[in-house]
């Protein structure tokens, strides 16, 4: 059986990229991390593009809610191909054609070929969904949320990494080289959109679709490359109450993100005075550099929270992973919300850092849930899910065309998550599911206390799942 031969451990194995469930973690956020580099690859230069194209409060906003629209229907459409051909396949092309976008936005010429270049460049959003099916392939009930989890948050730490050094080659190409600040932030999306490319082509070769090899080459893995089968499951995920509750979790953090990953550096220009006594250069690079803190906590904190899911599945079950995101996601709010009302800097800084904890914590214990609800549809659920992150980004950058402070939108945002935390209890598990998942756990268990990733034998003993 597939479930067998996923790994049990990620950290014992981190190097040994010999097995194909590690090089798979590595080659899947790394992947990640390229494409949300390029997809806010634009965010932390927006005030030499507003100045260029004499951008708007209101076209500014559009530029973001047009930056997670398409990846909506995006990541729907990546979830089912990811049923049907695989992640490795999936993961190639949407590299692939995802970084076209990206080179193009340096063709841009006004505000409208501009906003319509960002809406494109969402198309590689959706990279998050495939990275969410090759690790959950890939790994036993045991890691399954500590490695979904890190392959995810090192990914979106490509929001953080940005953010820093977006505008750093801008001041390179700007100031040392001597192109026009037109040309220069051109010629660093450009930059980015041919690393998207190359690391497609190296994911074909890289990686493989599970343990025991790619969907188009096993005979057991048939039923995936059956359209009617596919098509089955998607509507299955899509009639599951639990999947829309999640649907609206994911909205409520991951949404968040996308949202202050646009407005951030902006947000800090526009609302503190420490950026009035800079020039316009010190200034976007020091509000990169705040705006970045944000994203770079995803090296660490979207982990925790899959780390946790993990814990609590193994002392309370399915039941106590949702718990532990409806805590997440909770305080999330309450955390927005004084981040929101922060005046000076010195305080403005810190509040986002907590904010920033419980957002990614969040989205790891949200993809802890995830591969429990539908295990024969998991692309299905996981493209349905994190379609909701770009719904609720899209939603909230109504909130930023200009008819609201912005730091009245984030007051009102944060009280919306705190509300939208409680729809984590409409996620609800059998008495049975609970049994299937504790033996599987119990297995895995098993498993990863032998020290390989062998078949477990029929007749292993039980392992104790409740810690005394």
């Amino acid at each position: 059986m597939e479930e067998l031969q996923k790994s049990t451990t990620l950290w014992k194995d981190f190097f040994k990229f010999s097995k194909p469930q590690i090089r798979a973690f590595h080659m899947s956020w790394f992947a990640f991390f390229l494409c949300f580099f390029a997809w806010f690859g634009i965010a932390p230069l927006m005030a030499v593009v507003r100045d260029e194209f004499h951008l708007t409060k209101e076209q500014i906003a559009w530029s973001i809610i047009a930056s997670v629209s398409i990846t909506i229907l995006a990541r729907l459409c990546v979830g089912w191909i990811c049923d049907r051909w695989g992640p490795r396949i999936t993961y190639t092309w949407l590299l692939i054609v995802g970084s076209i976008p990206v080179i193009c936005i340096g063709l841009s010429y006004d505000a409208q070929s501009f906003i319509f270049f960002r809406l494109l460049i969402g198309i590689i959003g959706a990279s998050f969904v495939v990275t969410q099916v090759h690790t959950s392939l890939m790994f036993a009930p045991n890691i399954v949320g500590t490695a979904n989890a890190t392959s995810a948050g090192w990914g979106n730490l490509g929001g953080g990494v940005t953010q820093w050094v977006m505008p750093l080659l801008f001041g390179f190409l700007f100031t040392t080289v001597g192109f026009s600040a037109g040309a220069s932030w051109r010629i660093a999306m450009v930059a980015a959109g041919l690393v998207c490319f190359m690391t497609g082509v190296a994911y074909y070769f890289l990686t493989q679709d599970a343990p025991n090899g790619n969907y188009h080459q096993r005979k057991k893995h048939s039923e995936p490359l059956q359209s009617g089968v596919v098509r089955q499951k998607f509507w299955v995920a899509l009639v599951d109450h639990r999947v829309w509750a999640l649907f609206a979790v994911y909205g409520a953090c991951f949404g968040i993100e996308l949202t202050v990953n646009n407005v951030a550096a902006l947000y800090f220009i526009d609302n503190f005075d420490y950026f009035r006594s800079l020039d316009s250069m010190d200034a976007m690079k020091t509000a990169g550099l705040i705006a970045g803190l944000f994203g770079m906590t995803n090296l660490f904190a979207r982990t925790l929270g899959g780390v946790s899911g993990d814990y609590f599945g193994l002392r309370w079950g399915l039941k106590g992973r949702v718990m532990l995101l409806f805590m997440v996601l909770f305080f999330e709010g309450i955390a927005l919300m004084l981040f929101s009302q922060m005046t000076t800097l010195i305080l403005a800084i810190p509040a986002l850092l907590v904010f920033s904890l419980m957002v990614q914590m969040s989205e790891g214990a949200t993809f802890s849930v995830v591969p429990f609800v539908n295990k024969q549809a998991i692309g299905s659920v996981s493209g349905i899910v994190g379609a909701g992150g770009n719904v609720g980004a899209v939603l909230a950058g109504f909130l930023f065309k200009g008819a609201l402070p912005w730091s009245t939108g984030l007051l009102l945002l944060g009280g919306l998550v705190t509300l939208v935390s409680f729809c984590a209890f409409g996620v609800t598990f059998s008495s049975e599911a609970e049994s299937v998942a504790r033996r599987d756990l119990a297995t895995a268990l098993a498993r990863q206390r032998r020290g390989d990733d062998a078949p477990a034998l029929e007749t292993e003993p039980a392992v104790d799942l409740q810690p005394a």
